[in-house]
């Protein structure tokens, strides 16, 4: 890119394009190679308070790709004095053809998804470094943790969802128990189906299920939220204000999720044994008694603490994703569903992700 003529600037909410110099015929041409790599995926501000000289060969490119861009995108034109407009209007006119579009090859499209992940990565792990700090700062000063924000996400991220969450793991205690019994009564080891279904809940499914429900439900509702208040510049001026963002936003609905998930996770594994319950009475002929009997035998103390400690890091993992997100929306209706849906994706993405590394944690440890 030469500096001279034309910079490019690329921020998480806009593309800005600063033109100076001369645009004149002789150097339209490397101006016009600039112009053709420009992304078309954000809004662009067009600054031209830089340009010295503006022939009509530069007039004419600066129509060509303003035209351009706005079938594109949004795009906003800063800084241009009266002699210019002047040209311009006189010029509009004498349209030449339009910029043909450029096709992204390939290897161009992978490398500006990648440029985009570590771009998220990188803006995700300074987010956590604000966290944090405003984690550390509360230690300290219990007094400016939010308890009434706090005790409002329980009721709304953890109370609200018992209904969705005890369905869920009922019928999925049910279907693991139908699937087993199938397989188990060929060999005449009807009563195993207790072990499969009160470990298989207790220590993988229960937490698991419990934290993409609630990825889903909760953590988007996070974005949602942070994105609103974004877009309505409510965060702007919480910090004109002097007031932390991070510590009247963040840290209330992290903390709200790490005390309510573990509290759903318990309930979760009871209404999924009792789903298993349900289904080896109707399939197996097993009676609750022996079902309850059989759990007492197998079922060990270890394999629900084990569960239950994946609880407080799948929580802190749907929180901060999701507010993350509600934090990268943009000022516009567009922004704010797409890190919505990224928000879900991402959350259930790093749920399953944490918990095969629990998986191999707990193999590795022979627990």
């Amino acid at each position: 890119m030469n500096m001279e003529y034309i910079v490019i600037r690329e921020d998480q909410h806009q593309i800005t394009i600063v033109a100076q110099g001369e645009w004149t015929l002789s150097t339209v041409q490397e101006i016009e190679r600039v112009l053709q790599r420009v992304p078309l995926k954000k809004r662009i501000v067009w600054d031209l308070s830089g340009v010295d000289e503006f022939d009509s060969a530069g007039v004419l490119l600066f129509i060509e790709y303003f035209e351009y861009f706005k079938k594109k995108t949004e795009v906003e034109v800063r800084g241009y004095t009266s002699s210019q407009k002047e040209m311009y209007d006189l010029l509009i006119g004498h349209m030449v053809e339009p910029v043909p579009e450029r096709k992204s090859s390939f290897l161009e499209e992978l490398g500006e998804s990648t440029v985009e992940v570590l771009r998220d990565i990188k803006d995700f792990i300074t987010f956590l470094g604000h966290l944090f700090s405003t984690l550390f700062h509360a230690v300290f000063n219990p007094k400016n943790i939010r308890l009434k924000e706090m005790v409002y996400h329980i009721h709304h991220s953890g109370f609200n969802a018992l209904v969705i969450i005890g369905l869920t793991s009922f019928l999925v205690g049910m279907v693991i128990a139908y699937q087993g019994a199938v397989q188990l009564a060929k060999f005449g080891a009807d009563i195993f189906i207790v072990d499969t279904v009160g470990i298989s809940i207790v220590r993988e499914l229960g937490p698991m299920i419990t934290a993409i429900v609630i990825a889903g439900r909760s953590g988007s509702a996070y974005t949602a939220e942070i994105g609103a208040m974004k877009i309505t510049e409510e965060i702007a001026a919480m910090r004109t204000m002097g007031f932390d963002p991070y510590n009247f936003l963040v840290l209330p609905r992290i903390f709200a999720l790490m005390i309510s998930l573990p509290l759903l996770i318990f309930f979760s594994d009871m209404m999924g044994i009792f789903g298993g319950m349900v289904a080896s009475q109707m399939q197996l002929n097993i009676s609750m008694a022996q079902f309850v009997d059989r759990l007492y035998e197998v079922l060990e103390l270890k394999h629900y603490v084990l569960g239950m400690i994946k609880g407080p890091v799948f929580a802190f993992v749907i929180a901060a994703v999701g507010c993350f997100r509600g934090f990268q929306v943009s000022d516009n209706t567009e922004s704010l569903g797409l890190h919505t849906t990224a928000s879900v994706v991402n959350s259930i993405f790093l749920v399953i992700a944490f918990d095969a590394l629990f998986s191999v944690i707990y193999t590795e440890l022979d627990l």
